[in-house]
């Protein structure tokens, strides 16, 4: 299952403007989804990684390889740095590395896990994919990463957050392998933007409360009226331009999107739990990765059904947050009042 940054959407309203500044860029989004259909119907199944250390790289840790795909869509391309090895002269190298770096360090230092497997797997990313390609995606292998098309998208390493969330597919993946449909898969989409969030927080040393809570701030140009692809904290007002229309996040289930487009609106209803983990987050205080990150990953390395619906996984946080802080203390208390906020929960506890 291929899991891109880029809701199809999103892709979608791009490839239908006739607007004459954006024709590079409704081309673009056009291969883009083109792209994205050839790939999924070439991975049907989940994949397990099967890659080998690299004979420069450390027994255990941390090991980066990046490739460059040159501009075409053969992967992995040639192999342009390695685990140590000296900072390319390719600034999109460079994010690239320093990201899985960022999403590693997360990890291992938050939660005690060793890559995203938990034993160690090796990050390998390709860059420069595709001519002018608007997407980042996880193949259950390896990160790939497009340039974009100048006009609405950058180059797609500039966000650390997008890194993060597609790296956290792969643990996912390893995990509690949530099916990619309907709510279990906006659970999905929602874990990767909150663990994407985590690793920019790591990185910035940002509390809870000076947190954006953006998931792929830094992706569109200039020219385009938006900050990010999403807003955790407060879905739906990520974006209001006239190419790519209004960011249509639901914020809690009054308004939940039944819909067969996009395995059932992954991209979408995942407004609704990121809401809930941002609220949580917020009043619990402090470092979001030491409250409410350790539930949400308590979760989903914990025993949690691949087909969980918005309900079943709130019921586990709450479970997760009582094990680890205790019953009635504020960050269970919190976990549970966030899921009431967003309509999931008609209490704090079970319900």
């Amino acid at each position: 299952m291929i899991h891109s940054i880029v809701p199809p959407y999103l892709l979608e309203k791009i490839a239908q403007t006739d607007d004459e500044r954006m024709v590079r860029a409704a081309t673009a989004a056009r291969r883009a989804l083109l792209a994205r259909d050839v790939i999924q119907e070439a991975r049907t199944t989940p994949t397990r990684p099967t890659q080998v250390r690299t004979a420069q790289g450390p027994a255990s840790g941390l090991d980066r390889t990046i490739f460059d795909a040159h501009n075409t869509e053969d992967l992995p391309g040639t192999r342009v740095r390695e685990e140590g090895s000296k900072v390319s002269a390719d600034v999109t190298v460079n994010e690239a590395y320093d990201g899985l770096g960022a999403t590693y360090d997360l990890y291992r230092t938050a939660f005690g896990r060793d890559s995203v497997d938990g034993k160690g797997l090796p990050l390998l990313a390709t860059v420069h994919y595709g001519t002018g390609y608007d997407n980042a995606y996880w193949d259950g292998e390896r990160m790939v990463f497009g340039d974009g098309d100048g006009e609405v998208f950058g180059r797609f390493t500039a966000s650390v957050s997008v890194i993060g969330h597609e790296l956290s597919h792969g643990v996912t993946q390893f995990t509690a392998g949530l099916d990619y449909q309907g709510q279990s898969g906006a659970l999905n989409e929602s874990y990767s933007d909150v663990m994407g969030a985590l690793v920019e927080q790591f990185q910035k040393k940002q509390t809870a409360a000076e947190a954006s809570w953006l998931i792929g701030q830094g992706l569109f140009t200039p020219a385009v009226k938006g900050e990010a692809l999403r807003s955790m904290l407060n879905p739906g007002t990520a974006y209001d331009d006239p190419v790519l229309g209004k960011d249509p996040q639901p914020a809690d289930m009054a308004h939940y999107v039944e819909t067969t487009d996009d395995n059932g609106g992954v991209h979408l209803n995942s407004g609704i739990p990121n809401r809930a983990f941002a609220l949580a987050a917020i009043e619990i205080g402090g470092d979001a990765w030491l409250g409410a990150g350790q539930v949400w990953y308590d979760t989903i390395t914990g025993p949690l059904a691949a087909d969980a619906d918005f309900a079943a996984f709130a019921r586990a946080t709450v479970a997760a947050a009582t094990a680890r802080f205790g019953a009635g203390s504020a960050e269970t208390e919190a976990v549970g009042t966030a899921w009431v906020k967003v309509g999931v929960l008609t209490n704090g506890a079970t319900s």
